[in-house]
């Protein structure tokens, strides 16, 4: 087939592990696909790949502009513009739009971005969402206290893997935060545990999902705990969180989806069941170990439907292995990145139910990369007949695993 008629699709990529096989959904003998990396990703890309160009961060849409125009000069207009990594959803509807590709475009984008913008969708079906609004001062962000109560949490419209997210306890607090960088909002604080809801929305109906429970929480993680997930298993849970996912999920029309959906979960109340509250959802795969544990334990390849969808191919109804319960463990980085590792200790064989790590070597690198959840102290994937069983080997992982690290200069 001659170049000319070959379609063009840009792919916009930044992971150096394997969350997804491109090639195994996208086939590069009858597509021209082009490749927009940054340098840690490069590994990661395809042999066949017709062009690649090379920014410091992929999230920087006038690099990553550029990058397609240059792409574009070669490969001919690009026909579909891939983005899979939540922080590049937003340069990936943007350029769709500038190119006329078919795709989300920016203002769909949004909805499943912009924090702010989700709860005005959910309020407009006559959902419940936390109190929150925007906020632009420390005194704004007192006002929502005297109103509301501390603590509050002070977040960023847009923004990924708790990046720039505070709990604030009192009046003073607000005055440490940088209100000039980006837009922010204040919501109410929610003590119960927070869950996880990942899966594929079908045909008006969770098609299937899991639902995981956060050991530890994603704010703790940014300033030096471990973080971890369990799914649950408890039934009376399940339908709860099930059923309010497909509430949630319903609400913004969009529909096939595959998605990231957080929210929290608390005591039954009455005759009730457990109470589900809305976080945040993204029309995304989640992050962290998410889509090796449904590959490798429930059979089903998340980031491959997700691929499927960007490229405007159809989805089958996903058929999932239910046997065994899945769980992850994130240790963080053991020094500011860019770190050498100095010493590390594998726990492979040494805990029940852990069945995969991902670890650097003495001596390798941990690159200042923006793949937050990606480039950790260490990755572990667990599974197990049970919630119960499942988080035991998360704490005993997290209580014995070692790591060190030295810093380094500017390491790509």
């Amino acid at each position: 087939m001659s170049a000319s008629v070959q379609p063009h699709v840009v792919v916009i990529h930044r992971w150096r592990a394997e969350y997804v096989d491109y090639a195994t959904v996208l086939d590069h003998t009858v597509n021209r696909v082009s490749y927009i990396t940054t340098e840690v990703g490069l590994p990661r890309v395809p042999d066949l790949a017709a062009g690649v160009e090379t920014v410091d961060r992929t999230d920087d849409l006038v690099a990553v502009r550029r990058a397609v125009s240059a792409l574009a000069e070669l490969h001919g207009p690009p026909q579909r513009i891939v983005a899979l990594k939540e922080d590049d959803l937003l340069t990936a509807a943007t350029l769709r739009a500038e190119w006329d590709c078919e795709g989300t475009r920016p203002d769909q984008a949004l909805r499943f971005l912009d924090k702010l913008v989700m709860a005005e969708v959910l309020t407009a079906r006559g959902l419940a969402v936390p109190e929150l609004m925007a906020v632009d001062s420390a005194d704004e962000v007192r006002a929502f206290a005297e109103k509301h109560g501390w603590p509050v949490i002070v977040k960023p419209r847009i923004g990924s893997s708790s990046d720039g997210v505070v709990r604030l306890h009192g009046p003073s607090d607000a005055d440490g935060i940088d209100f000039t960088a980006r837009p922010m909002l204040a919501q109410v604080y929610n003590p119960h545990p927070i869950y996880h809801v990942d899966g594929v929305y079908l045909d008006g109906r969770l098609a299937a999902f899991r639902a995981s429970r956060y050991v530890n929480d994603c704010l703790a993680f940014r300033t030096g705990d471990y973080l971890g997930s369990v799914e649950e298993d408890r039934p009376e849970i399940v339908s709860a969180v099930g059923a309010a996912a497909e509430r949630f999920i319903g609400a913004f029309d969009t529909d096939p989806l595959v998605f990231h959906l957080e929210m929290f979960v608390g005591p039954a109340t009455g005759t009730g069941g457990p109470e589900c509250t809305f976080l945040e959802v993204g029309a995304r795969v989640g992050g962290s170990e998410i889509p090796f544990l449904w590959r490798e334990v429930h059979g089903y390849d998340l980031m491959a439907a997700a691929l499927r969808l960007q490229l405007g191919q159809p989805l089958d109804t996903p058929v999932l292995k239910n046997d065994e319960v899945a769980g992850w463990l994130l240790v963080p980085s053991p020094a500011r990145r860019p770190c050498r590792i100095t010493e590390v200790t594998p726990l492979s064989g040494r805990v029940p139910g852990l069945y995969a790590e991902a670890l650097l070597d003495r001596g390798d690198v941990l690159p200042p990369a923006d793949a937050y959840y990606e480039h950790v102290g260490g990755r572990f994937r667990f599974r197990g007949a049970t919630s119960r069983t499942v988080e035991e080997a998360i704490q005993v992982a997290a209580a014995d695993f070692r790591i060190s690290a030295e810093p380094v200069g500017d390491v790509a």
